[in-house]
Formats: structure tokens, sequence, C-alpha cells
């Protein structure tokens, strides 16, 4: 088997067979296999799988396993060179997934691969992109991102004089639709769980990296994502699990006095999207930007009293109310 596609779905019947339409009617080339690895969904997904593409392998976990570990179920299942990690609120272009294979064949030095990833309307998404650091996350928390434009000194959360239309190496590519080769992926285990939902895709191409491959970004396959169709009812719980993760990621890599830097640097971010969009509200009140200031209070609050050692040691955290019914502005 030369690919084996992996498609966690969560309550994604409405969405899920787009995706699993255009892997079949634009892939001429390759042998492939999909594997559906469903995380308990409620909403029929598995049985409309079974019945409309019954080619697909369904996998049910029985529950909400998350992102890491639900993609585990179906990265263990797969039997392919190459292991395609691929969201079900995508549509891959014509011929893609042939390009992409050939493209990874013919560099055996990588172990991982990104695409141009587009949204709807065929503008970049910018799902390539660097390695965070603590000084690259201070000057993204300044809105210093344009100085990327005059130096790689001042690249931040990312490659801002670059539009994705040539290849190149990345650092990481999102977990919308990351091809990792098969052999690396089970060698590493996979995701790492302790991420759960967020970072994790950061973290497998850190991996991938120390294990001694590159990471390599082809223009040639173009894949839509459509972005936060499955959590578009986002809870302001799934908002702190982004930055229980980010701590988890700068522990794992940067130790303990890299996770107080971290902190420190949220907190910075938060402050200053909150006097920014505050003074919006009050120039030009809106429900969404109201929507958006409850969330960011809601962070702050958790991120000035957590410990950041203590909750990935020891897995302690403040008892804050996500109790809030929001919804993130896209």
């Amino acid at each position: 088997m030369k690919l084996s596609i992996v498609i966690l779905c969560w309550n994604d019947r409405s969405i899920i067979k787009d995706c699993l339409r255009s892997i079949y009617e634009g892939t001429h080339l390759t042998d492939f296999e999909i594997i559906v690895s469903d995380n308990g969904s409620s909403d029929g997904s598995a049985e409309f799988i079974r019945t409309n593409f019954p080619d697909v392998r369904v996998l049910e976990n029985g529950g909400n396993l998350r992102f890491a570990k639900g993609n585990n179920v179906g990265i263990r299942a797969g039997n392919g060179e190459y292991v395609l990690i691929l969201n079900p609120d995508t549509i891959v272009h014509d011929g893609s997934l042939d390009r992409w294979i050939e493209f990874a064949d013919r560099h055996p030095e990588a172990g991982a691969f990104g695409c141009r990833v587009v949204n709807s309307d065929g503008s970049y998404q910018g799902c390539a992109r660097p390695f965070p650091t603590i000084w690259r996350e201070w000057l993204a928390a300044f809105y210093l991102r344009f100085l990327g434009y005059i130096s790689n000194l001042f690249v931040t959360d990312k490659y801002v004089a670059w539009n994705g239309t040539t290849e190149r190496i990345i650092d990481w590519q999102a977990g919308c639709c990351l091809l990792v080769r098969g052999e690396v992926v089970r060698q590493l285990g996979g995701f790492d769980e302790q991420f759960q939902y967020y970072y994790e895709d950061l973290d497998l191409c850190h991996r991938i990296w120390n294990a001694g491959y590159t990471i390599l970004y082809t223009p040639g396959s173009i894949v839509t994502h459509l972005g936060g169709q499955s959590t578009k009812n986002f809870r302001p719980a799934f908002e702190i699990d982004k930055y229980r993760n980010r701590y988890r990621y700068f522990y794992k890599y940067f130790g303990s006095t890299g996770v107080r830097r971290c902190r420190r640097v949220a907190l910075a971010w938060l402050i200053i999207r909150r006097l920014g969009y505050g003074s919006l509200q009050i120039v030009n009140p809106s429900e969404a930007r109201t929507q958006r200031l409850r969330l960011y209070e809601l962070a702050t609050t958790w991120n000035r009293l957590v410990d950041p050692v203590e909750f990935v040691e020891k897995g302690r955290e403040p008892e804050v109310s996500t109790s809030v019914s929001t919804q993130v502005p896209q």
C-alpha cells in the first residue's frame, strides 16, 4: 500500500462526504486506503460512511479520544508507505495526492511534507510555519510580524515574506493535512498523546526533525481547508486547551525556565489584545467583539492563576469557570 489516509471524525457527517469524494475522484495514480477514526460521533457519521463509501475502513473509538489519540488509532491501523493526516473539513484538489507522493518519492531525506493549504476563496491559509520560540512569541505578541519582511531574525509564528508558491524547507505543517513517511511516524509512535488537541502536529514535526529528517513543502499539491467546521460551536474550554498544550510544548523543549517565560508572553499577548479590542468596542460595539473579549478575559484569568511548571509536572491548574457560552469569530 502506497498511502494510508487517516481522517479523524467527530460528528462530521455533513462535511466528510465532500472530503472523501474529492479523494476518490481526484486521485488517479496512487494506491491508497482511507481509514476514518470515529471519535464517538452521535450524528450517524459512521453509518453514513459505511453506506456511501464502503471501501473506507471505519474504526469506532466509542468516545472522544481527542485529536492525538484518535489519529493514533488510525495510524496504527494503516499499512501505507506514507501516512496522510487529513481533517474532514478539507477538499483535496484533483491530482494533488498523486503529485504529493511523487514529490515525496523524490526526496528520501525528508520525513514529512507540507502542501499548499487554501481557504474556500482560494487565498493562502499559511499552514506551513516556523517553530515557536520565546523570542518569536514576543514579536507576535507585540504585532511585530511585519519585521519578518526585513530579516529572518524577526521571523515569528509565520513566514510573512513567503506566500507558499515555491518549494522550501519548513519547520512544521499543520495537522489539517500533514504527509509523513510511514516508517518515520510509526518509529516515533505517532502523536504525543499528552497534547490531546493543539500543538500535537507541531510536536510531531519537531520530533521528525530531531530524528534527523527534514520537512519539505511543495506548492504543487493543493488542499482547501474550510477551517473550524468540526468545532464551530467553539467552547471556551477549547481556548484553555490551547494554553495547556502550549505549556506542555514549551516545557518539553525549553524546560521549566522556558515555560515560565512562555506564561509571561501569554499574559502580555492577552493584555495587549484586551486593550486593543476593548478600545475598538468602545468606538464601534459589536456582539462578536464582546464574545472575543469574554474569551480573552477567561484566558487571562486562567493564565494569571496557573503555575505552568506545576501544571505540566503535577496536573495542577486553577478552577476557572468555562461555562460562558460563546462562539469564536472566524
